[in-house]
């Protein structure tokens, strides 16, 4: 996405590790995976670059290679995807925002109207072992929050960051318009 210099449209790509019994078990196995991905990605002669915020980058046909090249690295570690470990996304989604209701994915050059990035996500959640979307929908764009939350929300959790920006008048909005069902809130702390 937005923090790389590379050919997909989605900001992160994230492992979960839904079966472990305790932070460092978790750790452990995510880094295991971590090293596969790293092989996997020079056994097929793609970068291992990282992105701004330290994962792998490589230039791919689309959204999809990524998760199946993840799925792969998950099964090498002899884990279970949907079992052992699950996927996130942050899509960013109002990054592809345009001024006449429609996303442009800048990378794939192709414009989705609501409905079609709907039943992409639709479409997507069903086929791979995702249960995490961050921004999948633009920070305004309720009307299609509020969709995804009722297509989606009871088995993917949907979370607003762009779309509450830790704003109480946002999240109080979102509440009343049934749009998301998980927040990520920021707190800073001065030490």
């Amino acid at each position: 996405g937005k923090h790389a210099a590379n050919t997909v449209d989605f900001q992160e790509f994230m492992i979960m590790p839904v079966q472990a019994e305790n932070f460092a078990e978790g750790l452990r196995i995510c880094a295991e995976i971590y090293h596969n991905l790293k092989k996997l990605l020079e056994e097929k002669g793609l970068s291992t670059g990282v992105g701004d915020e330290g994962g792998f980058a490589p230039q791919l046909k689309n959204e999809e290679q990524a998760l199946e090249l993840i799925l792969r690295a998950i099964e090498d570690c002899r884990l279970r995807p949907g079992e052992d470990m699950a996927l996130a996304l942050d899509a960013a989604a109002g990054e592809w925002q345009t001024g006449n209701n429609v996303y442009l994915l800048p990378k794939e050059n192709r414009l989705r109207t609501p409905h079609d990035l709907l039943e992409y996500w639709r479409r997507l959640t069903a086929k791979y072992p995702i249960i995490s979307l961050e921004d999948p929908a633009g920070e305004d764009d309720w009307d299609l929050w509020r969709q995804l939350t009722e297509a989606i929300g009871k088995n993917v959790q949907l979370v607003g960051d762009d779309l509450f920006v830790t704003q109480k008048a946002r999240l109080e909005q979102g509440l009343a318009r049934r749009a998301a069902n998980a927040v990520l809130i920021l707190s800073l702390i001065n030490i």
